[in-house]
């Protein structure tokens, strides 16, 4: 009984480092490991491996803490059999047991030590884990697969050990905790969420692009430079259509400052930069990697090779820090409250800032913007007044602007009869359906009547062949008998 106390004690203290190992190698990233290698720390050389692939050692780190708590219940279980024997109350001093100190052991003291003292806990734990890992990962791979093929969805191919979500909680917990600011908690969701953008989500649409063309003159550039307050401009050829290049303002300004005639003299087509062009469809993330080694402006087209905007890293970095103001730019709210509880808001707002604002889901594959989703419930480009009533708000076309009078502001509201509406169709369906339930009944019915009848009548046939039949046997018999 000594030994398998002392098995199930031993076990324990193996689950509990394993459980410290867990939540030690979770706080520990790339960078931090890196940091400790450069440092010249005992056992970061085997921790920055770790920190590149965490998803296998955690996976082997879970196995090993399962198995220890397994073996050190069934340890207990027998040690209490052979005390009090084999009838209920060693099962249930064994669970007790087991549930308390796996609760204390394994799951409190030593998560909070590996949270506490992560860098220690990684650093000493890392170099065995790894070497662990070498062994069973072959067998952790085997049981993830399995686990995978009995969870309904596709799994994940490394098991539930490390994900996005994981990161986007502990940023939340630790904005909880005021370790950090809620700025700083939007900023690296923010920074999260730039693999599921798409570049037409931040590009500049085409509409809004400020061209110059090719033949215009470096006095000309200039003009539109300083009338845009922008630095960089595309150069196209034939129409938006037809980029050829990008203009940069310091090109200009060193060319007109090094040959002061060139203003006069020179095409902007001979100093423009080659364009580079990406599609819509292209993750930010990636995008933002290709712009730091070509340009600072890119073209963005669409499915069909046409123009759809241009994108600055300035529109990547809005992405996670939020808008950036510079002295040429004009503050415009892209929401206004309105006394009458409308809201004025900019056509090019995304649909899910605007199902925030009213605390309702919006989804659509086809547009993705206020001023879309307009002309989608108008079947029609809006003009002044245009109204239209979806996804449960009434959308009014309110200002134009620009040379090609383009939408600019759209008054949005509740629509009050997008409940009632909902309502009546819930009843109606439900009549529909009462009805259709009465229908089937009736017809059932109708057809178990029918098969009454015909089994009557068959009944009735058969019994009147019999009687004929019996009729002619006793006119037969009748017959013979007068013979």
């Amino acid at each position: 009984m000594l030994s398998l106390a002392v098995v199930a004690v031993l076990l324990t203290l193996v689950a509990g480092v394993a459980a410290a190992s867990e939540a030690a190698l979770s706080r520990i990233g790339r960078s931090r490991a890196a940091d400790l290698e450069t440092q010249g720390r005992r056992g970061a050389p085997a921790l920055v491996k770790v920190a590149g692939d965490p998803a296998p050692v955690l996976s082997v780190a879970t196995l090993v803490r399962v198995t220890a708590e397994v073996g050190a219940s069934v340890a207990v279980t027998f040690a209490a059999i052979r005390g009090l024997g084999t009838g209920w109350r060693a099962g249930l001093l064994a669970c007790a047991v087991m549930a308390a100190v796996s609760f204390v052991v394994v799951g409190v003291g030593p998560r909070t030590l590996g949270r506490q003292h992560a860098e220690q806990v990684a650093l000493a734990v890392a170099p065995g884990l790894s070497a662990l890992t070498r062994v069973l990962a072959p067998l952790t791979r085997l049981l993830v697969l399995i686990g995978n093929a009995f969870t309904p969805g596709r799994g994940l191919r490394d098991g539930p050990f490390a994900s996005e979500a994981e990161l986007r909680q502990f940023v939340d917990i630790a904005q909880e905790s005021q370790l950090i600011e809620l700025g700083e908690q939007k900023m690296i969701h923010s920074v999260i969420d730039l693999g599921d953008t798409l570049a037409r989500e931040v590009m500049v649409p085409r509409t809004d692009v400020v061209s110059v063309e090719r033949d215009r003159t470096l006095h000309d550039a200039m003009s539109l430079f300083l009338r845009s307050g922008f630095s960089r401009v595309p150069v196209v050829g034939g129409g938006l259509d037809d980029p050829i290049g990008i203009l940069y303002l310091k090109d200009v300004a060193r060319r007109m400052h090094e040959q002061p005639d060139a203003g006069r003299t020179q095409k902007v087509e001979t100093i423009m930069r080659r364009p580079v062009f990406v599609p819509d469809s292209k993750p930010v993330d990636e995008l933002l990697r290709e712009m730091q080694q070509a340009g600072h402006a890119v073209i963005v087209v669409d499915e069909y090779g046409g123009t759809a905007g241009v994108v600055t890293i300035e529109d990547i970095l809005e992405e996670i820090v939020g808008e950036i103001a510079d002295e040429y730019d004009v503050e415009e709210p892209e929401v206004e409250e309105l006394p009458d509880g409308q809201k004025r808001v900019s056509s090019r707002l995304h649909l899910d800032e605007l199902g925030e604002l009213f605390g309702i889901e919006i989804e659509d594959d086809e547009v993705d913007t206020v001023g879309g989703l307009l002309a989608k419930g108008l079947g029609r480009v809006p003009i002044a007044g245009s109204q239209t009533s979806i996804q449960g708000l009434i959308l009014t076309a309110e200002a134009f602007e620009g040379r090609r009078h383009s939408l600019a502001k759209v008054l949005v509201k509740r629509d009050p009869e997008a409940g009632h509406d909902r309502h009546e169709r819930s009843e109606r369906a439900d009549r529909h359906d009462r009805a259709d339930r009465f229908d089937r009944a009736e017809r059932a019915d109708r057809a178990d009547r029918a098969e009454r009848a015909e089994q009557t009548e068959r009944a009735e046939r058969t019994e009147r062949a019999d009687s004929n039949e019996r009729a002619d046997r006793h006119d037969a018999d009748r017959d013979r008998s007068g013979a």
